[in-house]
């Protein structure tokens, strides 16, 4: 009889970190990952291309219904994703209950059966722990002060825009949290079992060290 698989649930804000401690951990164990923030601004991306409003609840469920997994792996696209305007559009996109709705069966079936019969399954998102799997085996909730935060972003959109400055950054991602820790379906919250890592003062290895050991024990 084949065991059930192993779930590590990461969740947290925005460039908490969540995302690279999740590639990393997933990569530790031999196990599937999932950036569930990814699916949502495929979705974001997909509702911006048709011109339409992000805040259009039923423009972001006509793109959940038509996703394609596929496009996560599309290097022409994953620039595209990682945009500040796609982000700023995903938040809105995962505020609404029907989407989130439409989403949710394809993380829980990733997570309950990963693919290439891997033995478990790390998602990193913001309610992996809460809503997505509230019965993953280990729960992190990763965060960081918000100006670490943004400056992390910050450095990373520099990228592809030089002319982004830091101050607009951290407006936008004061109001990313804000929407997303107040949004009526499945608000960005740490489980009351999750175990919480601060990342603010250690770098990517000491951060990895940290969760490893969480998720060890």
């Amino acid at each position: 009889m084949t065991s059930e698989p192993v779930i590590i649930a990461v969740d947290g804000p925005a460039a908490s970190g969540k995302g690279t401690l999740a590639r990393r951990l997933a990569a530790h164990f031999d196990y599937a990952y999932l950036d569930t923030g990814s699916l949502y601004r495929a979705l974001a991306y997909d509702v911006l291309r048709r011109g339409e409003a992000p805040e259009d609840a039923s423009a972001g469920l006509r793109a959940a219904k038509a996703l394609d997994l596929a496009v996560l792996n599309d290097p022409d696209i994953l620039a595209a994703l990682r945009s500040d305007d796609v982000g700023t559009a995903a938040s809105l996109v995962a505020a609404q209950p029907d989407t989130r709705a439409a989403i949710l069966q394809i993380q829980r079936d990733i997570a309950d059966t990963p693919p290439d019969d891997k033995a478990g399954a790390v998602l990193d998102g913001r309610d992996i722990g809460t809503i997505v799997c509230p019965w993953a085996r280990h729960k992190v909730f990763v965060t960081a002060r918000a100006e670490i935060r943004a400056e992390r972003r910050w450095r990373e959109l520099l990228q592809h825009d030089p002319q982004v400055s830091l101050e607009d950054v951290l407006a936008d991602l004061k109001a990313r949290d804000q929407r997303d820790s107040s949004r009526s379906t499945a608000p960005l919250r740490a489980a009351q079992d999750a175990l919480l890592l601060d990342t603010s003062d250690l770098s990517i290895e000491e951060a990895f060290a940290a969760a490893l050991a969480l998720v060890s024990h």
